[in-house]
C-alpha cells in the first residue's frame, strides 16, 4: 500500500482542496450540471505534453483523448472495442465541439516506435497499434535529411489523423457544414513551442505576443 505521507498525487490533491477547490468551487458546482466543452484534443499519453497546462485551461473547457502517439484510427464501426473513435463520437455528436486538435509532440516514444520497432516487451498491444502508422513515417523518413527525421515523422502522424477523422461521416459532414474545423499541432518539449499545420505538409510556429 502506499504511504500516504510520501504520496506526491494526495499531496497534490491536498494543495488542490487548500487553494484551487475554494476558489473554483463554484465553477465546478456548475460544471456537475453538464460539460460544454468546445475543443476536443487529441493528444499523445505522453506525460510531458498535457494540453490543460500547454493551453492553461480550466476544467470544462476541453474534452480530451489521449493515446500513444495521438493517433486517430479510420472509421470503422464493426463492433468492436474502439476508444478513441468512441470518445469523438461523443464529443462530436453529443457535446457538439466545434473544434478538433491533433497535437503531437517532440519526442514521442510511439512515433519512435513506428521508426525503429517497438520493444520486444511491448508486442501485445503497442505494437500493432503504432503499425497504422509505419508506413507513413518511413515514407517520409526516406524523403528528409536524416536529423529531420523525428520532426518529420512526428508532424506527419498529425496529418495522418486529421485525414482519418475525415472518414468518420458525421465528422466530415460538419466540417463540411462549416460547424467544425480540424487543426493540427506540434509541441516542442524543449523550447515550449507550439507549432500549427498551416497548410501541405507546413507547421510554423505561433507567434506569442
Amino acid at each position: 500500500m502506499t504511504d500516504a505521507s510520501s504520496d506526491s498525487l494526495l499531496d497534490g490533491y491536498q494543495r488542490f482542496r487548500e487553494t484551487r477547490w475554494p476558489a473554483e468551487r463554484a465553477e465546478y458546482e456548475e460544471l456537475a450540471r453538464g460539460q460544454h466543452p468546445h475543443t476536443l484534443v487529441v493528444a499523445c499519453s505522453d506525460s510531458r505534453a498535457d494540453p490543460a497546462l500547454i493551453f492553461d485551461t480550466a476544467p470544462g473547457q476541453l474534452f480530451v483523448v489521449r493515446n500513444v502517439a495521438n493517433l486517430v484510427p479510420p472509421y470503422e464501426p464493426d463492433g468492436r472495442l474502439h476508444g478513441v473513435s468512441a470518445a469523438l463520437e461523443f464529443g462530436v455528436r453529443v457535446l457538439e465541439v466545434s473544434r478538433i486538435v491533433i497535437m503531437g509532440h517532440a519526442y514521442c516514444g510511439g512515433v519512435g516506435a513506428m521508426l525503429r520497432g517497438s520493444p520486444a516487451n511491448c508486442q501485445d498491444f503497442i505494437a500493432p497499434w503504432v503499425a497504422q502508422g509505419t508506413p507513413v513515417v518511413r515514407r517520409i523518413a526516406e524523403e528528409v535529411e536524416p536529423d529531420q527525421v523525428e520532426r518529420a515523422a512526428e508532424e506527419a502522424i498529425v496529418r495522418l489523423s486529421i485525414e482519418n477523422l475525415r472518414t468518420f461521416p458525421w465528422i466530415a459532414e460538419r466540417e463540411a457544414a462549416g460547424k467544425l474545423v480540424l487543426s493540427g499541432l506540434h509541441f516542442g518539449i524543449a523550447d515550449g513551442i507550439l507549432r500549427a499545420l498551416t497548410g501541405p505538409g507546413r507547421f510554423e510556429a505561433l507567434a506569442v505576443d
